[in-house]
């Protein structure tokens, strides 16, 4: 099977088969991999394309694969008030972690390093299993990505 165009999560209905993929591996132009069912699907991209969880890669022959977030391991991350999240975010952001903003929570994935500075914000941590789907960013273009314009050799500290 091929794909060769992704169709948005919320613009298609019914599927063929599905294939789970973890973060690392939802950036892509061009990959093979196993649906749920055992088949092999490549997906063949004009440009590379940022997957989320819901979208549909659409077969060159009809049908459609339902891409799904691989559960990982995270820290989902809440605190007693608002201005105390929103310190803590600012922190994560300045060490560029990747990060899902989910309201009054915030997931990133495990490491016990960043959930000790967090709970020294005095926040919360909680280890889950779930699909990670941060936010691209605010210089993502589309699929592609640009940059700042500064190296990332220094410490923002």
């Amino acid at each position: 099977m091929r794909a060769s165009s992704v169709l948005p999560a919320g613009t298609w209905s019914g599927h063929v088969d599905e294939v789970f993929i973890d973060f690392d591996r939802r950036h892509r132009r061009r990959i093979v991999l196993t649906t749920e069912a055992g088949a092999e699907v490549l997906i063949d991209l004009a440009q590379a394309a940022r997957l989320r969880d819901g979208d549909g890669l659409a077969l060159d022959g009809g049908g459609v694969v339902r891409v799904r977030a691989r559960p990982e391991k995270l820290l989902e991350i809440h605190a007693h008030d608002e201005g105390d999240l929103v310190r803590i975010a600012w922190h994560l952001g300045n060490r560029h972690l990747p990060v899902q903003l989910l309201g009054d929570r915030i997931r990133i994935r495990a490491d016990h390093v960043i959930a000790e500075m967090i709970e020294g914000l005095g926040g919360h941590v909680d280890e889950i299993d779930a699909a990670f789907d941060p936010e691209a960013g605010a210089y993502a273009a589309g699929a592609g990505h640009r940059h700042h314009g500064h190296d990332h050799d220094h410490d923002h500290d």
